[in-house]
């Protein structure tokens, strides 16, 4: 197992690492290279379980975990150290503490439910991003353990600039998930004859022109890219606005508008 050099930190916040997504990229490919070189020859979806398991070496199991807020489920949970964890025992009707060893992901039942493959193996490589990234960050908190609700797996939104360590930590992690589900080896290239094969010869289509272009950037390509690396649309929808291969209209046309400027006094 091949472990980030962590270089640059924010002392000022728990620790957590300063890393650029490039330098994320670089690391999910060195990675894969390891672990799989295959992948980052051919495009196909990767086994989170055995990743996890047998690359990383953790005990990943499977539980009804408990949380208070019905609107912010909790879909995993990795522990650093030994502890407990509350869980709903479906048998007993109560909710239970149950021991929780070091180097354990426990993986919240309703991700494992038919029809969200695509979400289960996202949110598999995320906890698998907390370990590689951040073992020097939790292992040092009292509670030793970090819970990934749903608004943290599958969402790479918001911007930098407002951005709390915790939030910071969980972009990494999804940023990581992503580079390993979609290694930009295979995903680009792979896009890129897509667009070929479909007649589109630009490299970034801009949403909001045509009706027709839009259903295929919004729902036919994700399907695809859903279908061959058995992510979810919605993170391979997130994956191709990272990728500049999809842009909404009206940052592109402040982008356009500043390019144009900046081209016409360059002198």
């Amino acid at each position: 197992m091949i472990r980030i050099k962590i270089t640059r930190i924010d002392e000022q916040n728990d620790n957590t690492p300063i890393l650029y997504n490039r330098e994320i990229d670089e690391y999910a490919h060195v990675v894969l290279k390891d672990y799989k070189p295959q992948l980052l020859r051919e495009p196909g979806a990767i086994n989170f379980e055995h990743f996890l398991e047998s690359y990383l070496g953790v005990t990943l199991i499977f539980r009804d975990i408990y949380y208070e807020d019905p609107e912010r489920p909790i879909f995993a949970v990795t522990a650093f150290r030994d502890g407990t964890l509350k869980v709903f025992d479906r048998k007993n009707n109560r909710i239970a503490n149950i021991i929780v060893r070091a180097n354990t992901v426990i993986l919240d039942n309703i991700v494992m439910e038919p029809g969200r493959e695509g979400l289960a193996l996202f949110t598999g490589l995320h906890e698998g991003g907390h370990i590689l990234i951040h073992s020097g960050v939790y292992d040092t908190f009292r509670v030793g353990q970090v819970c990934c609700r749903r608004e943290n797996v599958e969402n790479n939104g918001g911007k930098w600039q407002q951005r709390t360590a915790v939030e910071w930590r969980e972009h990494q992690a999804d940023y990581f998930a992503a580079a390993l589900a979609m290694p930009n080896a295979t995903f680009m290239p792979f896009v890129n004859h897509f667009l070929r094969e479909n007649g589109i010869w630009k490299n970034c289509i801009v949403l909001g022109y045509d009706e027709d272009m839009d259903i295929f950037a919004q729902e036919l390509l994700p399907e695809r890219i859903s279908e061959v690396y058995g992510v979810s649309k919605r993170a391979a929808s997130i994956k191709l606005k990272k990728s500049g291969f999809v842009a909404d209209m009206q940052p592109y046309q402040k982008w356009e508008e500043k390019k144009i400027y900046n081209d016409f006094n360059v002198y």
